[in-house]
């Protein structure tokens, strides 16, 4: 595979991860991390493995529901079968409601998802993620 052919593979993985994650495809999301994966959440919660990763989302508010719009990774192989990929992401999240109105939503969280991935058999899967949110469109007046 060559260096361009990488760096599109990652950037796949990166945008897949943010889709599986608006759809609550949690299955399919932990699929995309490494067996051994580190994820850190905005909150600086910590979850350890791929079997962990899916739990946790799981786990989480029925009714929540989140819109990943992703900027283009920034990508660089540190070394054959690892790289590293900066992704910055503009997060909206509301409660799904069955009304026929749109639910309100808060504004959008601005943050980054700083990841560390490496080749495996099956192709690039992300052995650490670090996601940040620095701040809310809106939010504060500025």
């Amino acid at each position: 595979m060559s260096h361009a052919d990488d760096v599109v593979a990652i950037e796949q993985v990166v945008r897949r991860s943010a889709d599986h994650n608006d759809r609550r495809e949690w299955h399919a999301l932990a699929a995309l991390y490494d067996v051994e994966a580190m994820l850190t959440r905005p909150s600086g919660e910590r979850i350890a493995g791929r079997e962990a990763i899916e739990a946790a989302y799981a786990a989480g508010p029925v009714d929540r529901r989140t819109r990943h719009v992703c900027g283009g990774p920034v990508v660089e192989i540190v070394e054959p079968g690892v790289a590293r990929a900066t992704t910055p992401v503009l997060l909206f999240t509301w409660r799904h409601s069955d009304d026929t109105e749109l639910p309100a939503a808060t504004g959008p969280a601005v943050g980054e998802f700083a990841d560390v991935l490496v080749r495996s058999g099956s192709g690039w899967v992300i052995r650490e993620r670090v996601a940040t949110l620095v701040g809310r469109v809106g939010a504060g007046g500025g």
